[in-house]
């Protein structure tokens, strides 16, 4: 096999890679090797190269099989420390660049697993001392993917990489539940008017709402927080089918107890290797947990929208903090931009859970194909509330001010506040005092007292 073949075009030297369909051209200096070559021609599909997660987790699971295969006797000891020396390197932040299939690439992840086998087996081969291609002393399918399938390897970094990102999501979940928590302590005593159907209800505490808010966004963070604990059990030792072929004896446990104690999270086998390559139903579940996530952020943002809504001809029970002009042509205009940056995230993230919802079922039989969408759905969606939701809580929910007055107003010009006194003047009577205040105008306290209905003193004690 002539692999050392150098050839230049327009400056650029080249080697000549062979795998099983052929020779390949490839940049000299490049780790990857001809099943990378040939794949990033065929999968141009979003210029965005695959999360540093995925990266990180598929390494690991390199390191760890090395280490499983060399203690089983399977790979021999030079190579297989070779390999993990290439594995540290890479996880220390080298030769990222050479990663270079796209998030949505070839069915089952195969193209995103050969990345990674032929950088590996470069890395490795310079580390012995060997130049890169020279397959037959370190290669990237019968040294570096030995006893792994990308059936199983995909799956797994799949789970890791999204266990990797929760953590961040989780926090950043925590410290917008704290600034609620906050806003609904500052609010506490700020009586507003609620609202049903949109229609004026009974009053409630601006505090309250905030409260309400701050347990809803609880709950989700709690679900997704339940909903990671079904990525721990990981498919690795399954390879293809799920039967573990090709594996040694005892390779499986050993691989995953190494790949637990590097990634420091709780990893264990999964006891049905078949369910774990067929079914994706932890990755369904931690998606469902971000979409429900995003229908409490969006509706909380709605209601922020609208109760900042004015200054003149909206609602006006809060301020909003300006976080730059509202407008380009209305001078002093500010709008509630952050609140509509989270709807747009919140719609995102909804409509990437369906795109993992239909993934799901397209599997077929021993294995599902579509993978790659999957993860990238589920990562972009945490991504987006990584990043922004510690911007919406710091720039946006602790800035957030009360108008006192217009919701003293609120309260005391609404008819719906006869409801309060209804169990002592009735029913009907409520009813008429409710028309009557709208025909003129005047607030119930006034009638009630002005009728003779109830003393000044029996109104405040209801009223206020």
């Amino acid at each position: 096999m002539n692999i050392r073949k150098i050839n230049s075009k327009v400056g650029v030297k080249f080697r000549t890679d062979k795998d099983s369909l052929g020779e390949v051209q490839i940049p000299a200096d490049a780790y990857y090797g001809a099943f990378t070559a040939r794949a990033i021609k065929q999968y141009h599909v979003t210029g965005q190269r695959t999360h540093p997660y995925l990266i990180m987790a598929f390494v690991m699971i390199k390191r760890s099989s090395s280490l499983a295969n060399m203690r089983t006797g399977t790979l021999d000891k030079k190579k297989g420390n070779a390999i993990v020396k290439a594995c540290d390197q890479i996880l220390s932040g080298k030769h990222l660049d050479q990663f270079v299939v796209e998030a949505i690439n070839s069915g089952a992840g195969t193209a995103f697993n050969m990345n990674t086998n032929e950088v590996i087996a470069n890395i490795a081969l310079e580390i012995i001392g060997e130049k890169k291609g020279t397959y037959e002393i370190i290669h990237p399918n019968d040294h570096v993917n030995m006893s792994q399938s990308s059936n199983d390897t995909f799956p797994t970094a799949m789970h890791i990489a999204i266990l990797f990102n929760v953590k961040q999501v989780i926090l950043a979940l925590d410290e917008l539940i704290k600034s609620l928590i906050k806003k609904a302590r500052e609010f506490g005593s700020y009586q507003k008017i609620g609202r049903t159907h949109l229609m004026d209800a009974l009053p409630v505490s601006l505090g309250s709402e905030f409260a309400a808010y701050a347990t809803a966004i609880a709950k989700a963070r709690d679900t997704i927080v339940e909903a990671k604990k079904e990525l721990e059990p990981i498919a690795l030792g399954g390879t293809a089918v799920g039967t573990g072929a090709n594996t040694p004896k005892g390779y499986r446990n050993i691989a995953i107890s190494e790949l637990a104690r590097i990634s420091k999270l709780p990893l264990k086998p999964q006891q049905d290797m078949q369910f774990a390559l067929q079914s994706r139903f932890a990755v369904t579940n931690i998606s469902s947990s971000l979409r429900n996530l995003a229908l409490e952020l969006g509706r909380i943002s709605n209601d922020i929208r609208l109760m900042a809504s004015g200054p003149v001809a909206g609602l006006s029970e809060i301020g909003i903090p300006a976080v730059h002009a509202g407008s380009s042509i209305m001078p002093g205009k500010v709008n509630p931009s952050l609140a509509e940056c989270m709807n747009m995230v919140c719609f995102d993230i909804i409509g990437k859970d369906s795109t993992v919802a239909l993934a799901a079922q397209a599997g077929q039989f021993e294995l599902n194909v579509m993978l790659p969408v999957m993860l990238k759905s589920v990562l972009d969606s945490m991504d987006m509330l990584r990043n922004f939701v510690p911007i919406y809580s710091k720039n946006l929910i602790d800035g957030l001010t009360a108008n006192k007055e217009k919701l003293r107003q609120h309260v005391e010009n609404s008819p719906v506040i006869v409801t309060l006194l209804s169990p002592k003047l009735g029913y009907q009577v409520s009813a008429d005092l409710y028309k009557e205040s709208l025909k003129t105008g005047k607030t119930i306290r006034q009638l009630v007292i002005s009728k003779g209905l109830m003393s000044e003193k029996e109104v405040k004690t209801l009223l206020g």
